[in-house]
């Protein structure tokens, strides 16, 4: 379950490196958007990308959040994907991301279908 502290950092439009093992073993990072249910942070992508296929064939993931308005400020995450969706929730979703983060609805081209990784933590760590 996702602590106050936490929540506070995946309500604000703070972005995310978040890291997924490739089949080879190799660590694998990128920046994102994320956001949470309030048990489980969510990362939306695309059932195409490399990270999909990373969580697929290993479902363990580390996140690091910090705060915008101070990178010393952060919390971070380790946990495993337990579900996916897909469909209209995931491109909802996407919509509603962007607006978070850029103030109007997804622009960027779709090449696959959307997905939302739902990610329960098993770790929890915040710097504040």
């Amino acid at each position: 379950m996702l602590d106050q502290t936490t929540r506070a950092f995946l309500d604000a439009p703070n972005f995310a490196a978040v890291t997924t093992m490739l089949p080879s073993g190799q660590p694998m990072t990128q920046i994102m958007w994320v956001d949470h249910d309030g048990d489980h942070v969510l990362v939306n992508t695309e059932v195409g990308r490399q990270k999909f296929a990373n969580v697929q064939h290993d479902p363990r993931v580390t996140l690091a959040v910090w705060d915008a308005s101070n990178p010393h400020r952060y919390t971070e995450i380790r946990g495993r994907v337990v579900s996916t969706i897909t469909g209209t929730e995931a491109r909802e979703h996407i919509d509603r991301l962007s607006l978070k983060y850029n103030g109007a609805p997804y622009a960027n081209p779709i090449e696959t279908e959307r997905v939302i990784l739902e990610i329960e933590p098993t770790r929890v760590r915040s710097q504040t």
